[in-house]
């Protein structure tokens, strides 16, 4: 069973002076009072009664970024609602426009949004000691508890729900969105033969594939397949969060990091990072070989984050990608039907290296205690096997569960393979290799991540733009965020 820990307040007063002061860089690093009102007003049930009932006549208010699980869940609130008395209103919102509202709420101290989709770079590690540590709701023999909290995926729950202390939960898994190779089977079919005549080796996507043999794979596309696709890859390389992830892919593979000890400061995460290490030897090679690999992709790359990548691919505009396993559903969904094959990325000098996405779902400690308890009834159903189960089926939205019991379902298994109702699990051989300790891709989990996540897609996006030394620009992204992290010691 989990602890438990209250956490510690500021005064609303406090708490507004301390954001006016970071409002630049959205990081509140002193803990906020538990005070202030909710989206509706909890009813506590009588001694005894239904404790999923508890809190009937609640209306509470879920803040989230547009995910496929979010869409998901708007489609099923009835289910909740018939379990449990409580109606819940939805807000999505594109990332960075759901950081200023959570921000702002937790600054008020008027918890107008109890539920909250904890993104972990840019809420939970800024704004944990806003959040309620769920591990009180867990331990409360009055409330429903979160069933098998060892069902959720290790890393996972690290990665999204902790910051800096083992022990202490700030959210449940929600959304579990990782970077894969996706690559036309039916070109690679079509053309392996011959690529690997010319090549030397078997370009078939596999465990042993390489950085530098996806490079020559790329090249051999767009020299000789022309008239099938225009470029062998694309990237989502955007000025923009995109280009950083895409990076971060390579980086890691090579040996490099952003920080020393970066598997721990991506885990459980860390207030000081200590000073960046874009500047030595491993990051220098992996900038080197990212400007070659994007000199041979499509030219459309630097316009496109993530969106703008998988839109590519599904129109055919290169024959293989690193996108975000998600896309899978919208893959199946259009001409490429039964034609795209999915891998983990390629290794790299180092590693093998795929970029984790996940967000988990917390309660917001500004909201009342009543409020904060309806909540914690939310986060466990959204978590649950059931619903996790349903989002996945679910026509309008998806995702992909974070409990690992959902994988081993007889449905789940067999729709593995092609042809499937259930597209997303095509990845399932990918991920699952991907979400293993040693594979997995966690950027730095930092109050000041915002900042440093700028500075670098705005190096990196100059780099590509300008085609010189990468040693120039690396030394401007060390640059950038080693200000970052001053200015956030600054700050506490």
């Amino acid at each position: 069973m989990l602890g438990s820990r209250e956490p510690a307040g500021l005064t609303r007063r406090q708490a507004l002076a301390r954001f006016g002061a970071g409002a630049a860089t959205l990081a509140l690093p002193g803990a906020l009072g538990a005070c202030g009102g909710s989206g509706g007003k909890a009813k506590v049930a009588k001694a005894g009664g239904d404790p999923w009932r508890r809190y009937a006549g609640t209306t509470l208010n879920f803040i989230s970024e547009n995910t496929a699980p979010t869409l998901a869940i708007g489609a099923n609130l009835a289910e909740f609602e018939q379990l449990t008395g409580i109606k819940v209103k939805i807000t999505q919102l594109e990332l960075s426009a759901l950081v200023q509202k959570v921000a702002l709420d937790f600054a008020s101290g008027l918890g107008n949004y109890e539920v909250i989709y904890a993104d972990p770079y840019q809420i939970l590690a800024p704004y944990h000691k806003a959040l309620a540590p769920l591990n009180q709701f867990q331990d409360d023999e009055d409330l429903p508890s979160a069933h098998d909290m060892g069902d959720f995926i290790p890393t996972q729950l690290e990665a999204a729900g902790k910051f800096e202390e083992a022990d202490v939960v700030y959210a449940l898994p929600y959304d579990a969105p990782t970077m894969i190779w996706m690559y036309r089977q039916d070109l690679f079919e079509k053309y392996g033969d011959r690529m690997k005549q010319d090549l030397g080796f078997d370009p078939t996507p596999s465990m042993d594939s390489t950085w530098e043999q996806y490079l020559k794979m790329a090249t051999w596309f767009g020299k000789h397949a022309t008239k099938d696709v225009p470029y062998g890859t694309l990237h989502m390389a955007k000025q923009h969060d995109a280009l950083m992830n895409d990076f971060s892919n390579v980086l890691w593979s090579f040996g490099g990091d952003y920080f020393g000890k970066g598997d721990k400061v991506g885990a459980l995460g860390a207030t000081d990072p200590g000073e960046s290490l874009l500047t030595k030897d491993a990051a220098l090679k992996a900038a080197d070989f990212y400007q070659r690999l994007l000199r041979v992709a499509s030219p459309s790359s630097l316009g496109w984050d993530w969106t703008g990548a998988a839109e590519g691919f599904i129109a055919g505009k290169a024959a293989m990608a690193p996108l975000w396993h998600e896309d899978a559903a919208t893959v199946e969904g259009s001409a490429l039907k039964g034609k795209v094959g999915f891998a983990p990325l390629p290794k790299g000098p180092a590693r093998r290296s795929d970029m984790y996405g996940g967000t988990g779902i917390g309660v917001n400690a500004t909201a009342s205690k009543d409020a904060q308890r309806a909540a914690w009834l939310f986060v466990v159903w959204a978590t649950s096997k059931k619903t996790q189960l349903t989002n996945l089926k679910s026509d309008v939205g998806g995702g992909t569960p974070t409990r690992a019991s959902v994988y081993q379902l007889p449905e789940v298994v067999k729709a593995r393979k092609p042809p499937s109702k259930i597209p997303n699990i095509l990845t399932y051989g990918a991920i699952e290799e991907a979400w293993k300790p040693d594979n997995i891709g966690l950027r730095p989990k930092i109050p000041a991540w915002n900042a440093c996540d700028t500075a670098i897609f705005t190096a990196l996006s100059k780099m590509l733009a300008d085609g010189g030394d990468p040693e120039k620009f690396m030394r401007q992204a060390k640059q950038g965020v080693d200000e970052a992290i001053a200015n956030q010691k600054e700050l506490a």
